[in-house]
């Protein structure tokens, strides 16, 4: 089971994020990559729903993935959230099924969004989440 990620008392998304990705890399031995994170505060909710599906994510990629670099961007724009994080590990064909998949879709569908999850065979997996700005 992925570790919960939660936002800790006055930090912002994207420092609770930086922070996290750090601890992670130093455990796994896996680099990092930050290419965007938000510049500005992202509602409750879906920060919170960004956490537990980055948690999920990198879990897997330690778990299955095999590999040596995972790239991270989360940005806000006048459309909305998108979370993107790739990996160049061992990838997969087909569709994507399993417990974590269904965790991830079910924490961004909570919060208006939608996540994809695209696996190449040799190549790596990138999972792409957007939840739409409401109102």
């Amino acid at each position: 089971m992925a570790k919960e990620l939660g936002m800790r008392a006055g930090l912002s998304l994207a420092q609770a994020l930086e922070e996290h990705l750090a601890e992670w890399a130093e455990s796994t031995g896996i680099a990092v990559e930050i290419w965007a994170l938000p510049g500005r505060e992202v509602p409750i909710r879906i920060a919170e729903a960004v956490l537990a599906v980055l948690g999920e994510a990198l879990s897997n990629i330690e778990r299955h993935s095999r590999a040596g670099v995972v790239s991270i961007a989360v940005t806000l724009g006048p459309a909305g959230l998108r979370m993107t994080v790739s990996d160049d590990g061992a990838g997969f064909s087909g569709q994507a099924a399993g417990r974590g998949i269904t965790v991830m879709r079910t924490h961004f569908a909570e919060v208006g969004g939608t996540l994809g999850v695209n696996g190449v065979p040799g190549e790596g997996t990138t999972i792409t989440g957007v939840v739409p700005r409401s109102g």
